[in-house]
């Protein structure tokens, strides 16, 4: 049960199961006053919050976002999963509910991945702004995204506009773990949030700025499907100085070597020639150009896809189903012959791979039933068509902001939370609002993770448009 209790600054509590919920509300004036903050302080104070996954402490994330929309006046509420990973949302509601149209969610993720600050030019948590840039772990995965979407509903909030539709705000745990204790945990215990919704906006989707004459937004609209295995074999224990024929980590390094021998076809799916004939301008030369134009005869050329691989590895990767060795366990001591091995495999999926047909694949290509497979991950394929409204609207916004923008559809070889909400069917796409240089994508998951300040200033100014066309309104 959520409690909303209408004082100022009171903190009703109670305690459903295992789950924590709380509603926060309505301090008077702090230094976090949406009109005096600028985006990039914001940001800068966003990522000083350390919410490594694991553990995610997602609940000190929600305490900082919580304090902004209180002090904006706007009603919002936190759920813990679990100690200490908590989900915030906060709603603006439709002028007339009766008659509103299909509601949308501002979609980030509060936790991040770890970084190595003896690879950084400064502290990752220190949220240091420098030279024009925000730096900091998450500051383009997603935090950075999440202060624009915050500046977006603060602003839409402050208009007093009528609006068509609900907007909702939603900030979640676990994203970079798979969500189990994020989106995934509230499309199951809290499926109240997501009744009359009809869109998500979230990470997933990128802009690149080559020149000044040549920019690119691409807008996710599905991903290769994540299919996590552990294969596991048993065998006689004994000590590392009497060698055995076959032990059970021998039988596991010979299923391994069959697997990273493998050859999986390429293939185009539909999705990803539509993505590459939209990349296709933006190649250096003519042989390239005309490579993705046409990606299923470039595939057939010798050296193209040894070429994309080398260069192009997130292109490469949507050209066919991949298996990653990540993990390999065995003894806990360099002289004992453990009685069972393992190994994790991270292995990606075109979007109309079916995982049982894969795994039965692997398992002929192992060739042998004394090794076992167990599935720790794994989803039905889903996809975003890009004919709605919201598409069209994000495509009128871009052309505004950002004149001659090419908006391409994008298929990820990563995942992000959007297949919870298009497994129910809700519209989900991958979109942030800021166009980058390429070699700053690199700072996702590497070092030195950073967003300019007038990326994030724009950014912050399209997605309030993009609310003000796509939510401002009567239903007529």
């Amino acid at each position: 049960m959520v409690v909303n209790h209408q004082a100022p600054s009171a903190i009703v509590r109670a305690v459903l199961g295992t789950a924590l919920f709380f509603v926060l509300l309505l301090p008077q004036a702090s230094v976090y006053a949406a009109r005096d903050q600028p985006v990039a302080e914001r940001l800068s104070k966003y990522l000083q919050v350390n919410t490594t996954n694991p553990p995610g402490n997602e609940v000190a994330g929600t305490n900082f976002l919580g304090a902004i929309l209180a002090d904006a006046g706007i009603e919002y509420t936190v759920v813990e999963s679990a100690p200490g990973r908590a989900n915030l949302w906060a709603r603006l509601p439709a002028s007339d509910p009766d008659r509103a149209k299909p509601g949308i969610v501002l979609l980030h993720h509060i936790d991040v991945v770890s970084a190595s600050s003896g690879h950084w030019d400064m502290p990752p948590f220190s949220g240091a702004i420098q030279d024009g840039y925000v730096y900091g772990r998450g500051a383009l995965d997603t935090k950075g995204l999440g202060i624009m979407q915050l500046q977006a509903f603060l602003a839409l909030a402050e208009s007093g506009a009528r609006l068509n539709r609900d907007v909702i705000y939603l900030a979640t745990a676990d994203e970079e773990a798979g969500g189990y204790f994020g989106a995934g945990w509230l499309v199951k215990q809290h499926p109240e949030i997501f009744e009359g919704i009809g869109f998500v906006l979230n990470e997933g989707g990128f802009g690149i700025r080559f020149s000044a004459a040549l920019q690119m937004m691409s807008v996710e609209v599905t991903q290769k499907v994540p299919l996590w295995l552990r294969l596991t074999t048993t065998g006689r224990p004994g000590h590392g100085s009497m060698p055995q024929q076959e032990t059970a980590v021998t039988r596991l390094v010979q299923a391994a070597s069959r697997i990273i021998e493998a050859e999986f076809p390429v293939r185009v799916v539909d999705a990803v020639d539509v993505m590459f004939k939209g990349m296709a301008p933006f190649q250096r030369s003519e042989q390239e150009r005309m490579d993705y134009a046409d990606v299923a005869a470039a595939i057939k050329r010798p050296g193209f896809i040894e070429q994309l691989q080398r260069e192009q590895p997130g292109n490469y990767a949507v050209l066919k189903n991949t298996c990653q060795l990540t993990r390999l366990i065995g003894s806990d001591k360099i002289n004992v012959v453990p009685p069972q091995a393992s190994l994790e495999l991270d292995c990606r999926l075109l979007p109309d791979q079916s995982p049982q047909a894969f795994i039965a694949g692997l398992q002929k290509i192992v060739d042998d039933p004394a090794v076992e497979f167990e599935t720790l991950v794994s989803w039905a394929p889903s996809i975003s068509s890009s004919d709605t409204e919201l598409f069209r609207a994000i495509e009128a916004t871009t052309e505004k902001y950002n004149p001659g923008t090419a908006l391409i559809t994008g298929v990820s070889a990563a995942f992000t939370d959007s297949h919870f909400f298009r497994e129910l069917g809700i519209v989900s796409y991958g979109y942030s609002p800021v166009l980058l240089a390429p070699a700053e994508l690199r700072g996702i998951h590497g070092n030195n993770e950073r967003i300019s300040v007038d990326a994030m200033e724009q950014g912050a100014r399209v997605l309030t448009e993009l609310l003000s066309d796509f939510a401002v309104g009567t239903v007529h």
